[in-house]
């Protein structure tokens, strides 16, 4: 969350066609998975980062990452394409994101708590989020009520999630075990299971949701 870049990851993995390799040649499509990484894998509704591995020593390999999936073992499959160089298992190599288009999908998340909060605010507590996607240059956020919301209403959610961002709450993240966030009042995803201790995102008491995304540090910045 607070690392854009690492210059000692080691290349413990290579896929290239759903088959292990022990190299990658410039032009190969391929997965690449380290043994620690800066990179965000797409969750809740949050794109991945994007970026680029490259050799440390800075010999010209660049393998440049377009998308990161978590899998069941817990792994970051980085996905992309070498475009110089040569990338081997067991090499040692940097992996950095793209900070500016992070930056942008930190300012859409956020957003999305803030809307979250207007809703239940402008519609009532029985409004969940039934669903979300949050990219550098928009967001979408899905949600459960009884009908299609009004003029009226839009413009009082509207001008509400502004006033929170020029109110500048700061945001604040905390792991805690799981009671203790409820009882702080966190809204949980719905539907969604959570183990015994939860990241909690906290935007100065406004809004308080269990959330494993990225988010900025002052709603002032959205």
């Amino acid at each position: 969350y607070e690392t854009p870049a690492i210059d000692d990851a080691k290349v413990v993995a290579l896929v290239v066609e759903n088959e292990q390799a022990e190299e990658l040649m410039p032009g190969v499509e391929a997965i690449v998975v380290l043994d620690k990484t800066p990179f965000y894998a797409e969750m809740g509704g949050q794109v991945a980062d994007h970026g680029v591995i490259a050799c440390e020593s800075g010999r010209g390999m660049l393998f440049e990452v377009h998308d990161v999936q978590k899998n069941k073992g817990g792994k970051y499959m980085h996905t992309g394409k070498l475009t110089q160089g040569v990338l081997k298992v067991g090499g040692t190599v940097s992996a950095s994101i793209d900070v500016k288009r992070r930056k942008a999908v930190m300012r859409a998340h956020s957003a999305t708590h803030l809307l979250d909060k207007a809703l239940r605010t402008v519609l009532g507590d029985h409004v969940h989020q039934a669903g979300s996607l949050v990219e550098p240059d928009r967001l979408r956020f899905d949600f459960t009520h009884f009908s299609a919301l009004t003029a009226e209403e839009l413009a009082k959610v509207s001008a509400m999630v502004n006033e929170a961002v020029l109110e500048g709450y700061e945001v604040s993240t905390e792991v805690l075990p799981i009671e203790e966030a409820k009882q702080r009042g966190a809204i949980a995803l719905f539907g969604e299971k959570y183990g015994d201790t939860v990241r909690v995102v906290d935007m100065g008491g406004y809004s308080v949701e269990f959330c494993g995304g990225t988010h900025l540090d002052n709603t002032a910045k959205a």
